[in-house]
């Protein structure tokens, strides 16, 4: 893996969960809703992290339902009602990484920011959510699935950051704490910054081969090249 002391970059593309905001608990909340929606009398709302992480990448998830709660259809459900459930939650539980109002106040000031984001939700309400957490300002643009043909791990939504930024992809670099960051920024021939505040181990990422792997978001600047 490498890892350079700077890397050098016209544009900053940074994710949203596990990033700036910490998720653990909405989809803790998340998963505790979609459980009661299914009729489940016990359950471990500890799998909701598990979830996101094979949902970010289209992987099954029946298998950590207990047999009597597989069916294709119990499991919709529940997946509709979790997805709902985390969006409502973000609003009010979802907490900022600290000092990161501190650090996108520094990299605002050197280039330019997009975020980037997962999450399928009309744009009008991550917005919001946004002004809620005074994070909206420090952005340019704000691109979310719904914007784009192919979520991450394809390159559209990077692409489409970039091209609204007017820089080219391959002078951005993209921050991230999954694997489906690394693989779209890789895809969009951006580089790429992984952050171990998500769901995903060091070993994990390190298999995706980024060009940085930083302990969180604030230890970006140190790391960081205008070009």
């Amino acid at each position: 893996m490498a890892t350079p002391n700077k890397i050098t970059a016209k544009a900053l593309l940074i994710d949203l969960d596990g990033t700036l905001i910490n998720p653990t608990q909405a989809l803790l909340e998340a998963a505790e809703a979609g459980f009661i929606a299914i009729g489940a009398t016990t359950y471990d709302p500890k799998i909701g992290i598990e979830i996101a992480r094979r949902m970010e990448q289209n992987q099954p998830v029946h298998d950590l339902f207990s047999s009597g709660l597989r069916k294709p259809q119990i499991v919709k459900k529940f997946l509709r009602t979790y997805i709902d459930a985390y969006y409502m939650a973000t609003i009010n539980k979802a907490t900022p990484i600290p000092h990161v109002y501190e650090t996108l106040q520094k990299l605002s000031q050197t280039m330019p920011l997009a975020l980037v984001t997962l999450r399928s939700i009309p744009k009008k309400q991550i917005t919001k959510e946004l002004q809620k957490l005074k994070l909206l300002h420090y952005f340019q643009t704000v691109i979310t699935t719904m914007d784009v043909k192919n979520p991450k791990p394809f390159p559209d939504a990077v692409e489409k950051a970039a091209q609204q930024l007017g820089i080219s992809a391959n002078h951005c670099a993209i921050v991230g704490d999954s694997i489906i960051d690394i693989q779209a920024g890789k895809a969009a021939t951006a580089k790429t910054i992984a952050v171990l505040t998500g769901l995903y181990t060091r070993q994990e990422l390190e298999k995706e081969n980024p060009d940085l792997i930083i302990p969180n978001i604030n230890h970006l600047p140190q790391h960081l090249k205008p070009s």
